[in-house]
């Protein structure tokens, strides 16, 4: 199974490149990367350049202007560029533990989307890890909440992985998915702009087709780098089109990836 890890980003070009080392530290490496830039400047391009130089497979770099928070419409883009089988979703501010990728490769399974977790860090802990360029934490680390989450077992993962049909906690932080299960009900929708709920619509459509949550705990590991709040003046209008998305039982948006293929 070819795995398309999409990453996406914004100005963010310090954490984007602790990601990357993070993915060149990977027991199994994805097929390709694939960066979901939604409108960063020449710092951001020049930490990819980099990237692809160094990296033993495929890096794209997907870009589209700056014009506000657009995730959707980027990450559609990224995945239509995809040439894998199975798409893992992160943010540019995930450090990945070694076996996040065999992890996700383990555990997916068709029928199924993978909704997974992560440890959050502190904000003076973070500033310490983009100085230092750490990428590699345990359960004794300091600076870390939800630690808990740092423990990696397969038996523990096994017993406490469970599946379910809500959307309490979906998060495209760490999402994955069939990618032919993605293009069946179109993607994000592009109509979500500006912060919120466009990765529970996501979640909402591909449970309306029958594609099944699996929360996977203990497995797939990843290291959120503090941030400040992204703006929520956006929610209210984002919150009545994935309550529409939930009430009417929609499995297909009209504005998503199929705008891409064209």
């Amino acid at each position: 199974m070819r795995i398309s890890l999409i990453v996406t980003t914004y100005d963010r070009p310090d954490a984007l490149s602790l990601v990357f080392k993070s993915i060149e530290s990977q027991i199994i490496k994805p097929f390709e990367v694939i960066i979901a830039d939604d409108g960063s400047d020449e710092r951001t391009s020049k930490v990819v350049e980099n990237f692809k130089v160094k990296s033993n497979f495929k890096v794209v770099h997907s870009y589209q202007s700056d014009k506000g928070f657009r995730a959707s419409r980027s990450r559609n883009k990224a995945i239509a560029k995809a040439e894998g089988d199975y798409i893992v979703l992160i943010d540019g501010d995930m450090i990945l533990q070694s076996q996040f990728i065999k992890d996700h490769a383990i555990n997916a399974k068709p029928g199924f989307f993978i909704q997974g977790s992560r440890v959050l860090l502190s904000e003076i802990i973070t500033k310490s890890i983009l100085k230092k360029r750490k990428i590699f934490f345990n359960f004794f680390s300091a600076g870390l909440r939800n630690r808990k989450n740092t423990i990696h077992s397969n038996i523990l993962s096994l017993f406490f992985s469970k599946e379910s049909n809500h959307l309490y906690g979906i998060k495209t932080c760490n999402l994955a998915f069939f990618r032919e299960d993605c293009i069946r009900i179109n993607g994000f929708n592009n109509n979500f702009e500006g912060w919120g709920r466009e990765d529970s619509d996501f979640a909402s459509r591909l449970m309306n087709i029958g594609i099944k949550r699996k929360s996977l705990k203990f497995n797939a590991i990843q290291y959120h780098l503090w941030h400040k709040e992204n703006n929520r003046e956006s929610l209210v209008d984002n919150d009545a089109i994935l309550q529409m998305t939930i009430d009417r039982k929609v499995t297909w948006c009209d504005n998503g990836i199929d705008r891409f293929f064209l």
